[in-house]
């Protein structure tokens, strides 16, 4: 890599879940500049949820094209000349779509020469996160379809305070929107979130927190059982009624977690991160607490806390900058990709 440079840019391709995401980004040493920012999602029909071979075969589909609008979006008309490296998401996600973005990220590198950059997808929100909001270091409550953690930030790794001890919150939420056969489109737990509103009686859900970390089967189990009563016309609460108690009970058990782990590192900042983090009510309730304390919180908006390529992009020329690459030969992805496993040599 030239040290000489005065700026870099990437081009970021995400793809671990049914959100295909391209995206290009620009850093200097004092600033960060997004180019584009470009997203395709793969909707399955209400009552559904996205099977892994028709997502990949999606994002296959669609590769190419949403590469071409990228690259005209952001200028670049030579990738060879004025890109330095090629990310993509290596883990965590869905095998089959992650492999397929994997596949047209070697090509892209391989096509113009460049070197090839494996990210995690976890830290790649948090790190977009942080530059988006300029929390400077926050707890991270990430928060998604396939994930939810309570991390925080120590001796160059992004530590695991408690997660999910089964499904992800917003697994628990896109599982409950089939249940209610409600459109996936633009997202199930968006749906839910709109339907919550017009909901006011609390209802007695199973509220599962044990030490650090969270459960969210249980209270899926018993929130579909409820719905079954609303769907036999026997219920005297309806499904707004559910989705809003839903909501309020496992977002109080995230709060509450997070505030325990801001309580152990002494930190008032907390930055939510993850497409569930786009949610109003999680963050009033966690700006709420954090307010309680002294403290703030920071959020993005959908495009950024929905998976996207530029965080990717951008959490992978971060490593970049430091001398980081993949070689082609260890760069097949992994399901399993640990937010601490990722040695984070471009903070202090």
């Amino acid at each position: 890599m030239d040290m000489s440079k005065s700026s870099w840019t990437a081009l970021g391709c995400e793809g671990s879940a049914n959100k295909l995401g391209i995206g290009i980004i620009r850093q200097t040493p004092t600033s960060t500049t997004v180019l584009s920012n470009l997203r395709d999602t793969f909707n399955s029909p209400p009552g559904t949820g996205f099977l892994p071979k028709d997502t990949a075969a999606h994002h296959r589909r669609e590769f190419v094209a949403l590469a071409r609008r990228a690259l005209a979006e952001a200028g670049i008309t030579d990738p060879r000349a004025q890109l330095d490296c090629v990310c993509f998401t290596q883990g965590p996600g869905m095998g089959a779509p992650l492999t397929s973005v994997a596949v047209g990220a070697r090509a892209l590198a391989l096509l113009w020469g460049l070197p090839l950059v494996g990210v995690n997808h976890c830290v790649g929100h948090i790190e977009m996160g942080r530059t988006i909001t300029g929390a400077d270091n926050p707890v991270v409550l990430y928060v998604s379809g396939g994930n939810s953690q309570v991390i925080a930030y120590a001796e160059q790794r992004y530590r695991i305070f408690g997660e999910t001890l089964d499904i992800a919150v917003g697994n628990c939420l896109d599982r409950f929107a089939r249940t209610l056969e409600i459109s996936n489109d633009p997202a199930p737990g968006y749906n839910i979130e709109q339907m919550a509103k017009k909901g006011s009686r609390l209802l007695d859900l199973p509220y599962t927190v044990k030490g650090m970390d969270c459960s969210f089967s249980g209270i899926l189990a018993s929130v579909d059982a409820l719905a079954a009563q609303v769907k036999a016309g026997r219920a005297d609460f309806t499904a707004e009624d559910l989705c809003f108690s839903l909501q309020e009970t496992v977002y109080a058990m995230l709060v509450e977690i997070t505030e325990r782990a801001m309580a152990h590192v002494g930190s008032r900042q907390v930055l939510i991160v993850g497409g569930v983090g786009c949610n109003e009510r999680l963050q009033a309730m966690m700006g709420q607490m954090a307010a309680e304390r002294g403290g703030s919180v920071f959020a993005t908006d959908e495009r950024f806390c929905i998976d996207n390529g530029i965080m990717i992009a951008h959490a992978g020329l971060l490593a970049y900058r430091t001398g980081y690459t993949t070689p082609f030969n260890e760069s097949q992805c992994t399901q399993r990709f640990r937010t601490d496993e990722v040695f984070v040599k471009w903070r202090d």
